[in-house]
């Protein structure tokens, strides 16, 4: 049932991704027929709650794109939910140091490798049907993401990377700007040159570059700078801007009398 992308991310394939903050299922599977290749399902920003969730799982199942859940926090309960109910991986925000990481591992894993409940029912192992297979892959193949939000998880970057079980670090270009004190200003020297400390973690260790794409005309100068794992925007935002602009253009029209 589980559509695991891990691999994928760690034989640096150009993944691109869309974060879905709505907490509707009908834009999830709509992603997933667009076509993108992994779907960040928010629960930590998103409107959704955990059954939303649940139902966003569901929908993603439908398409071939995998589902990444970003949890609200580096809590070990948290992760143990969204991937027992059948998240490809979990995405944990705000990890500022190597030990920070440390813990999302274990909680990613099933004994003796870390702290990780087992449980014979879930949907993640299709009810119990595939339990046995479920089990063997989870540890190998589900993906650990964390974020690089802070002044303090930059200059840490490289002991994060070098974390056993760390698949990708995502930078969160509006949190990172804000704590560099140079707050959505996306085209900063200073935050590029973040960026790019964070590429070369990830590639001295081995591990996939991830961001939240901070405008569309970025894309090829961050897939150039060794990019791999994009989230090209989110749900909300593109049915908002839509929306704008149909309504801008509608209202060009003049009335003659």
């Amino acid at each position: 049932m589980v559509k695991f992308i891990r691999q994928r991310v760690l034989n640096n394939e150009l993944l691109f991704g869309l974060i879905n903050n709505l907490g509707s299922s009908i834009t999830v599977e709509m992603a997933g027929v667009a076509g993108y290749d992994w779907l960040w399902i928010d629960g930590e920003h998103g409107m959704g709650g955990f059954t939303d969730t649940v139902h966003q799982l569901q929908a993603a199942s439908a398409t071939s794109a995998s589902p990444i859940v970003r949890v609200v926090w580096n809590d070990f309960p948290l992760i143990k939910r969204v991937l027992d109910i059948g998240a490809a991986g979990v995405i944990v925000p705000w990890i500022n140091r190597a030990e920070d990481a440390a813990q999302v591992v274990r909680a990613m894993r099933y004994p003796p490798a870390g702290i990780r409940g087992v449980a014979r029912l879930i949907r993640a192992n299709s009810f119990g049907y595939d339990t046995a297979e479920y089990y063997r892959r989870a540890n190998q193949d589900l993906l650990t993401a964390v974020q690089v939000e802070t002044v303090e998880s930059v200059a840490h970057a490289d002991e994060i990377a070098a974390v056993e079980g760390v698949d990708t670090l995502v930078i969160g270009p509006m949190d990172l700007s804000t704590s560099m004190g140079i707050s959505g200003e996306f085209q900063n020297p200073l935050l590029w040159e973040a960026f790019a400390k964070v590429v070369k973690a990830c590639r001295t260790h081995g591990k996939a570059a991830g961001i939240l794409l901070p405008a569309q005309d970025d894309v090829e100068r961050l897939v150039e700078m060794g990019f791999r794992f994009i989230a090209t925007g989110a749900d909300g935002s593109l049915l908002a801007n839509s929306m704008r602009a149909n309504l801008t253009r509608c209202r060009q029209v003049q009335v003659k009398l």
